[in-house]
């Protein structure tokens, strides 16, 4: 397959789901961790097509949503200082802090800019020497790349006035803690194709030995995420636990050479705060030793943040797979996108966005028959 519409073809679409209500025999849980994925899965109706044996759970793939209320807070605190530039993805404008929002610090005077790139962000340092540009970076390995090389490029250019707020994370980690949580349901997992397009799969062999589970690379069309299922139920009714790439085209065991040089050479693994799970070791990246000055953390000197969550919000529990969005009590009367609680009602690729603006306002119904399916929307 060649084109992004083929991947929408509701008679492969049809064989795939008639061969998994086939295979599926005994109840099975499997986690997407990737927030890409999950709204891909409610936009088509995934979840509601496969058999009842088969239930897909939200695991935290959402890069914004796992930020910590504790950063948050930190780039509120910088973004409002005099003579500041803060640039950011426009997703972080609206994720709520303890007591305010990005948007708000705009609105208060704050000089908050959205860009669509952190050379972006390197540019308006470079144009504005008088202004201390820090840019938000955050996300998954997927991002990491192009954070590292803006800062190896600002290095090279002795651009002084350029800083990185660094919420960085990683996926292995992430599973397993997952996995090791006492109220863990998880028998297996679809992993992040864009993730491994960098990574590669190197890391996973490991985690499905350990934890016998089956890990299954995919991508994010309905046809990519309907094969990854396909191919996830026949190792568990064997009995079996490998990682399988069901995404060829994009993804290599080894990942991508130059990008694994770069964040490398530009950060160090460490210990990070994930928002409503708590701290995983070595589960996230901060800038190395020789980079240290482009920290916006040190620059900045934010010291003394405290946060406080909402006590109506339960996006943790969303984030750990432990409840699906429209389970929690305040989803769709007082967190909304319009006055979100918390960052999975507000990231592009939070499972709480996803539930809302699909309309899963309420319990899923009854999956259609296989026949009955069609994934076109």
């Amino acid at each position: 397959m060649k084109y992004i519409q083929e991947f929408n073809d509701p008679d492969l679409a049809r064989r795939l789901l008639e061969d998994i209500h086939a295979t599926a025999t005994r109840p099975w849980a499997m986690m997407e961790v990737c927030g890409g994925q999950t709204h891909s899965i409610i936009r088509h109706g995934i979840d509601q097509l496969l058999p009842d044996t088969v239930e897909l759970i939200h695991g935290p793939g959402c890069p914004v949503c796992v930020t910590p209320l504790e950063v948050i807070d930190k780039a509120l605190e910088i973004a409002s200082r005099p003579g500041v530039v803060f640039c950011s993805f426009g997703d972080m404008l609206r994720v709520p802090g303890t007591d305010r929002d990005l948007f708000r610090v705009r609105g208060e005077g704050g000089d908050v800019r959205v860009v669509y790139s952190p050379l972006d962000a390197l540019d308006i340092a470079r144009r504005n020497p008088d202004r201390q540009v820090v840019f938000f970076g955050i996300g998954f390995e997927t991002t990491a790349p192009a954070n590292a090389m803006t800062v190896h490029q600002a290095r090279r250019q002795g651009l002084r006035n350029f800083s990185l707020l660094v919420s960085h994370v990683r996926v292995p980690p992430a599973i397993e803690a997952i996995m090791d949580a006492p109220e863990c349901r998880v028998q297996a997992f679809l992993a992040a194709g864009h993730v491994c397009s960098v990574m590669g799969t190197t890391e996973y062999p490991s985690l499905a030995e350990r934890y016998r589970v089956p890990i299954v690379v995919t991508g994010f069309e309905p046809l990519d995420i309907l094969e990854g299922v396909r191919r996830v139920v026949r190792q568990l009714e064997r009995g079996e636990h490998r990682v399988e790439n069901a995404y060829p085209r994009a993804v290599r065991a080894e990942g991508n050479p130059g990008a694994l040089r770069m964040i490398e050479e530009v950060f160090e693994v460490s210990d990070r705060a994930w928002r409503g799970i708590g701290t995983i070791p070595r589960s996230g990246w901060r800038l190395a030793e020789a980079y240290r000055d482009f920290d916006a953390e040190y620059r900045f000197d934010v010291t003394g943040v405290r946060t406080r969550e909402s006590a109506l919000c339960r996006s943790g529990e969303v984030l750990q797979g432990l409840i699906k969005p429209n389970e929690c009590e305040a989803f769709g009367t007082t967190c909304t996108p319009r006055t979100p609680l918390g960052a999975t009602m507000v990231s592009s690729e939070g499972a709480c966005a996803a539930y809302y603006l699909y309309r899963r306002l309420a319990a899923a119904p009854a999956p259609a028959a296989p026949e009955e399916a069609s994934i076109v929307g």
